[in-house]
């Protein structure tokens, strides 16, 4: 079992469709919009993109 990349994992959203999709009914909005957060603040750690979907 890889245990080193989980940690890594947790705290970042890919481009994977089911992790758009988890992440945007976490935050009660759409994929497309998750994906477009992901790419206004140019980064793919979670916190950040949680951010700026709740400005």
């Amino acid at each position: 079992m890889a245990t080193k990349g989980a940690k890594v994992e947790r705290h970042s959203v890919s481009e994977q469709p089911h992790e758009l999709k988890y992440e945007a009914k976490k935050e009660g909005t759409s994929p497309k919009k998750v994906e477009a957060a992901k790419n206004s603040t140019g980064s793919n750690q979670r916190s950040a993109v949680e951010k700026k979907l709740n400005k």
